[in-house]
């Protein structure tokens, strides 16, 4: 019979699974303590919850969530890094953390929030994406580029005939002043 404490732990996970933007898990074998305290800390400076819990309470709650592929990506003593934001901020502050700490930390892969799993090499691809502002802008450049070549096109024929409406008018001016 389960404790009261562990159907609550359950729902708890539930519902962090339900409303993640992205779940990332990473075994932790062989992290010591203040090196645990440290990537905590290191997790809520990015905005990422970072838990470490028993694989068989987050199996629970991910039948419950009806994400069955979350267990794919459990294996061995396990955290799991859940994001609620941007998907690639909390690969990064994860994949970050691993490079600079050198940290033993190693990612199992992780769900988006519509239940896609992604492979370890998958989320290392991710979090050496671009950050979010940086793609909106490369995909507005890419948007106007079209549109700049056209109107320079367009505009094209309208300065030539600027430019040599001008040249008569200095000549007629010329023309005027030897008169």
């Amino acid at each position: 019979m389960p404790t009261q404490a562990k159907i609550d732990r359950v729902a708890e996970l539930k519902e962090k699974i339900e409303n993640c933007s992205i779940a990332l898990t990473a075994g932790y074998s062989g992290i010591a303590v203040n090196e645990m305290t440290e990537l905590r800390r290191r997790m809520r400076e990015a905005n990422v919850e970072f838990i470490v819990v028993k694989n068989t309470l987050a199996s629970l709650a991910a039948e419950e969530a009806n994400v069955p592929q979350f267990n794919d990506i459990v294996e061995g003593p396990t955290a799991i890094a859940f994001g609620y934001d941007d998907p690639v901020d909390t690969a990064k502050a994860v994949s970050d953390y691993i490079r600079s700490t050198r940290s033993p930390l190693a990612i199992h892969g992780a769900i988006l929030g519509d239940g896609v799993a992604l492979q370890p090499q998958e989320v290392e691809r991710l979090a050496s994406l671009p950050a979010k502002p940086q793609l909106v802008a490369n995909l507005l450049g890419q948007m106007q580029a079209p549109l700049t070549r056209l109107l320079g096109v367009l505009n094209g024929p309208l300065q030539n005939l600027d430019g040599l409406l001008q040249a008569r008018i200095r000549q007629l001016e010329e023309e005027g002043q030897a008169a």
